[in-house]
């Protein structure tokens, strides 16, 4: 089960740390958390999946990070080498696990069927999936943003999805890592075409260059109840702004 009521940031960290960072970072988070006397909102920290049982070590004595994976598998287990399973993600003491990311349907042909499959891997094992969407600059160009990610999460959400066990993150793919950021308008016509075909409450993260700079105006449109963060999620002072962005 998740907290659905709060807003949640999640800090994706992609194929980037070492166990130094790991271990630093957190233990930045942590003192800032001290400092102001508890979390504004749910945090997640997704580190690589070589870090996430350092990341849940050190986590262990700071109870207002939850740990989440960037990936799982769709099988309990079997033979797939390299790849690693919900169950084992939920043993290690993960919360949440990324599905569906543009950079794993990019880089790995991944297709939505195989996203609800991994999604549907990640509920039975007890982990809450961020299930992510989004459009590239041709789709959006040729008008076609709202149809694309409205037929990805169609396809995307597996049976039982609903605001204890899932999350959506709308990521125009355009945006990732490039520095350019939709308007508010633009995010919030997406957020309300995800929301209209959501099951009560589950919460739509925003994600794509999400920074200090822009993070209270895109966490103020309607239908935004947190972000998906990447580079800025590196640094502890500027993912903890974001956090303290939230309303």
């Amino acid at each position: 089960m998740i907290d659905s009521a709060r807003p949640l940031v999640a800090g994706n960290w992609k194929m980037n740390g070492s166990r130094a960072m790991t271990r630093d970072l957190l233990a930045s988070l942590g003192t800032a958390l001290d400092d102001a006397g508890g979390a504004p909102c749910e945090i997640v920290v997704c580190p690589p999946a070589p870090y996430l049982a350092d990341a849940a070590r050190a986590l262990a004595s700071i109870p207002g990070i939850g740990l989440g994976a960037q990936d799982c598998h769709g099988a309990a287990s079997g033979a797939h080498t390299g790849d690693v399973a919900a169950e084992m993600l939920a043993d290690l003491g993960c919360r949440y696990a990324i599905v569906g990311h543009s950079e794993r349907r990019g880089d790995h042909g991944e297709d939505s069927a195989t996203v609800r499959a991994k999604a549907a891997a990640a509920l039975a094992a007890g982990l809450g999936a961020i299930v992510c969407v989004g459009e590239t600059r041709a789709d959006r160009e040729a008008g076609r943003a709202e149809a694309v990610v409205g037929e990805q999460l169609d396809a995307s959400l597996p049976d039982g999805a609903n605001a204890e066990n899932c999350v959506i993150a709308y990521e125009p793919v355009w945006a990732i890592g490039t520095g350019l950021t939709p308007t508010p308008a633009q995010i919030g016509e997406i957020h309300a075409a995800i929301r209209a075909r959501l099951a009560d409450g589950v919460r739509i993260l925003y994600g794509g260059s999400v920074k200090p700079e822009n993070a209270a105006a895109i966490l103020a449109v309607a239908d935004v109840d947190g972000a998906l963060v990447g580079g800025a999620s590196l640094d502890a002072d500027a993912f903890w702004s974001i956090c303290r962005s939230c309303p």
